[in-house]
């Protein structure tokens, strides 16, 4: 396609600001203007492929930044499609991995794929939203497509990709199927007819697959669009609930408003960032606020009665934030409070409290508790052996004394 046959308008222009917000890289950016204008200047909307695999039935807030810009997408009049991949989730994803990936049964996928979808609508447009199974065009292939598939890419290239590369140096196993993964994804991007395909970062080879099989088949190649991984209320590590740092989407919205005023200044724009749908400018001009004075808890409300308006109410989110200042009423959080890092986790709140230094001994621990001056994300605590999960929460003890705990 020549430069020629498009015009790169104003409107192109301001459609490639929407789709770059917040990406870690868009791969190949001039083709991908290129398909723009060529939508702009023919009514055509472009094909926008999200693959999933239902490995886990709930959905948290770091799975939503790449479920955010499926939706800028769609408002901005492109054809969505969220592709469930139940064939896939047999193989099992090695991304990222040091160790195979047990593949789930038929059951479990389909039970995932369900709740998996009910969620994810709540960012999406369910009436503008295409769902199709990598299954469709999977299963038919059977074992002659397979192989014919895989004649058309190599085992070089396939070990160009850094977990099979690390894993082949350290001994570490490698399954056969793990290739399949891959090639597997990339043919759904052939099947259908993907002009770009999301993912986070961790998925960068696999969605080039797409684009080299894409040629194979001659079809135009898809362009990619990588999103950063979120992270967590930890600040540190990625939101993963195995680490206990994250922000369900279905969680009571007091729980995701209160994790949400847990986490630290510095973090609340990155969140801004990824998962607020307020203009470039509008969080610029909260930026500017702040330096000019304004307090950031105040910032940090509005962050937070944002995402809990989406996923509940308005109305949810007005009351979660007046429950939250009642919590508080007796002693406000600071703006700024000593950060603790805590190995050990499940750990008891008297250690916490002494690991903390929040109180100097375990009997003052304990009689704090019992006196009902702890609390915990804003909630009293008055079980002496209550155990904390690993994650992030801001401790109180009195009136004055405050702490942002990350256990791990």
């Amino acid at each position: 396609m020549s430069s020629s046959e498009v015009a790169v308008t104003p409107e192109v222009e301001a459609d490639l600001r929407v789709v770059k917000r917040g990406c870690d890289e868009l791969l190949v950016e001039a083709e991908f203007v290129k398909k723009l204008a060529r939508s702009r200047a023919t009514g055509v909307p472009l094909r926008i492929k999200l693959g999933l695999d239902p490995t886990a039935p709930d959905i948290h807030l770091g799975h939503t930044v790449v479920l955010n810009k499926m939706r800028q997408l769609q408002d901005l009049g492109h054809n969505v499609i969220f592709l469930i991949g139940d064939f896939t989730s047999m193989i099992g994803d090695p991304s990222g991995r040091n160790a195979t990936r047990p593949p789930l049964t038929a059951e479990q996928i389909q039970e995932n794929a369900r709740t998996y979808y009910a969620q994810a609508s709540l960012v999406l447009d369910p009436s503008k939203t295409e769902i199709r199974y990598n299954s469709e065009w999977c299963d038919p292939l059977g074992a002659r497509g397979m192989i014919q598939l895989a004649s058309r890419y190599t085992v070089a290239r396939m070990m160009e990709r850094e977990d099979f590369t690390r894993r082949f140096k350290q001994g570490i196993p490698i399954s056969v199927h793990e290739f399949l993964y891959p090639l597997m994804q990339g043919y759904d991007s052939v099947a259908l007819k993907s002009d770009l395909e999301l993912g986070g970062t961790d998925q960068k080879f696999n969605l080039l697959v797409g684009r080299e099989l894409q040629k194979e088949y001659g079809q135009e190649p898809q362009c990619i669009l990588t999103m950063p991984l979120l992270e967590g209320t930890d600040g540190v590590d990625k939101m993963s609930k195995s680490k206990g740092n994250y922000i369900g989407i279905t969680e009571t919205p007091d729980s995701m408003f209160g994790k949400l005023m847990s986490i630290s200044d510095t973090l609340m724009w990155r969140y801004f960032e990824l998962l607020s749908f307020r203009s470039e400018d509008d969080i610029a001009a909260l930026q500017k606020a702040i330096q000019d004075g304004a307090n950031p808890r105040d910032t940090k409300v509005a962050l937070a009665q944002e995402i809990v308006a989406r996923f509940h109410s308005p109305q949810d989110a007005q009351e979660a934030l007046a429950r939250f200042e009642a919590r508080f009423r007796d002693g406000a959080i600071p703006d700024d409070m000593p950060e603790v890092q805590v190995a050990g986790a499940p750990l008891g709140i008297l250690k916490v409290l002494r690991e903390a230094g929040l109180v100097a001994s375990g009997a003052e621990a304990q009689r704090n508790v019992e006196q009902g001056g702890v609390r915990v994300n804003g909630d009293r605590i008055e079980d002496k052996g209550l155990q904390l999960s690993a994650g992030t929460y801001v401790v109180q003890v009195g009136k004055r004394k405050f702490a942002r705990v990350t256990l791990k």
